[in-house]
């Protein structure tokens, strides 16, 4: 897997910051949780993962590039 340049680690943390609600449209995890979760964003790490609280309880990553959630408006 190739990182992201830190200039799309920027635009993802201006895109994404602390406390904005997401919902998982895809992860490829086997302890993913299931599509449509929803969520909020803890922060964005030097990585380009989106850092999640779902509300189910779990803890994975939004990893840039592989998997995809979406802002939701609240």
């Amino acid at each position: 897997m190739q990182f992201p340049n830190k200039n799309i680690v920027e635009m993802l943390r201006k895109q994404y910051p602390v406390g904005t609600r997401v919902e998982l449209v895809r992860m490829e995890d086997c302890q993913a949780p299931p599509i449509g979760t929803l969520g909020t964003v803890k922060g964005v790490d030097d990585t380009g993962s989106i850092l999640v609280s779902w509300d189910n309880g779990s803890s994975l990553n939004v990893v840039y590039g592989e998997d995809l959630c979406r802002k939701i408006d609240v």
